[in-house]
Formats: C-alpha cells, structure tokens, sequence
C-alpha cells in the first residue's frame, strides 16, 4: 500500500509513468531519425517512401506524439510535486539539473506538437493525393524538410537531456553550488540558440551538421560537453 499512500510511493508511480511515456517517444524520435529517414534517402527507401508515408508513419507519429505529450506532462508533475510537496527550492542542484532537462525537453515536446505534427500532417496529405491521381501539395516539401530539421534538433536536445535528468539523481557533487543565474543565463543562450537554429529553415549553413545521423549525435554531444562544461566552472 506504500505505493498509493506514501510520498515516496507516488512519486515512483509518477517516475514509471515518465520514464515509460519518455521510453515510447525518444524510441520513436530514434526511429525516424537513425532507421527510417537514411532508408528513404536510399534507393529501395525512395519507392516505398510514398505508400509508408501513407500507411506507417500516421501510426508511428500516434506514438510519436502522444508519448511526448505524457512525457512533457508528467515530468513537470514530478518537478511540482517535489517543489510543492517536498519543499525542494529550486535554487537546490537536483532542481537545476532537473530543469536544465526539463527545458530541453519542453523545446522538444513543442517541437513535436506545433512544428513537426503540423507539418506531418501535410506531408501525408500530399502522399494520399498523389497517390489518388491528384496533384502534388506545393508546400508539402518545404514543410516536410522543416519537420526533419526539427526533429534533428529533438534528437541533438535528446543526448544532453537525458544526461541531466540521469545527474540529478546521481551526481549530487555537480551544479550543486548557488552561482545558478550566471549558469541560466550561459545554458540557456546555448539551448536557445540551438532551438533558433532549428527552426530558422532548412538550407542553413549552421543545420548542416544536422543532415547526417552522425552529425547530430556530435552536436548533441557537442552541447552536452558545453553544458557540462558551464555548469562545473559556475561551482568550481
């Protein structure tokens, strides 16, 4: 009954329930970006690319979303509950990693629901159209290289915000100090500037280490490596 009665309890439920949802959606992010986008780009992929946009990816970004949504919804349940039911300030190190986590991922879920769903959802118009004899959605590229970029950019927040989330369990020693606005205002240019350069559109020079799987795992370990970096010089 511990685990409906106690605090300790509750929270374990709301941490299942995050990393289960958290577990769903990044496995779908790395299934676009690591298995299904290379496969398109290939020769086999090209052909088939109209019939699974129209028949697998509406039920992958069901997941995609959905899971993001969960994850987004009860990672900041977890946070209030330890802030306002455990009296946590947020000024204590467990709270700045958690919330240097917390903001990646918030990126990441608005990404998902007002960059990448919007523009799926065309993408998939297009592919119906076309394959009922109608004319190609003009649009429809341009907004499906504008998801891709966006969900490069998820998968370059990914690395670094799994790394937080994990760290503030387990690495009490690091930003444990009370130097926290220098290392908001440092962090949060950094992620800002990554969510701009995301968005700003496809084609620009600074989005070109995102065309390639490889290219965006060295970028998210690029800013995890930075992020890391600001917070052990803020509390040396």
């Amino acid at each position: 009954m511990d685990l409906i009665t106690s605090g300790n309890g509750i929270e374990v439920l709301l941490r299942w329930m995050h990393v289960f949802a958290g577990v769903t959606w990044i496995g779908v992010l790395y299934y676009f970006n690591f298995i299904q986008t290379p496969f398109f780009g290939s020769e086999l992929g090209g052909t088939a690319k109209g019939a699974m946009t129209r028949g697998l990816v509406p039920n992958a970004l069901w997941w995609f979303r959905w899971g993001a949504m969960f994850t987004f919804l009860s990672g900041w349940v977890i946070v209030g509950y330890r802030f306002m039911g455990l009296g946590v300030p947020l000024t204590d190190g467990y709270m700045t990693k958690v919330l240097t986590g917390g903001l990646m991922g918030t990126l990441m879920w608005a990404n998902v629901w007002f960059v990448i769903w919007p523009a799926q959802q065309v993408v998939i118009a297009n592919a119906e159209q076309v394959a009922g004899g109608g004319e190609p959605i003009p649009e429809a590229a341009a907004r499906g290289g504008k998801a891709g970029m966006a969900s490069r950019t998820n998968t370059l927040f990914s690395i670094p915000m799994l790394f937080f989330m994990i760290a503030a369990a387990n690495l009490p020693g690091f930003l444990s100090g009370t130097n926290d606005m220098t290392y908001w205002l440092i962090a949060g240019a950094l992620i800002l500037a990554v969510e701009i350069n995301g968005l700003i559109g496809p084609g620009a020079a600074t989005q070109k280490p995102l065309t390639t799987v490889s290219g965006t795992i060295h970028s998210g370990l690029a800013l995890w490596l930075a992020l890391y970096l600001v917070g052990a010089f803020v509390n040396s």
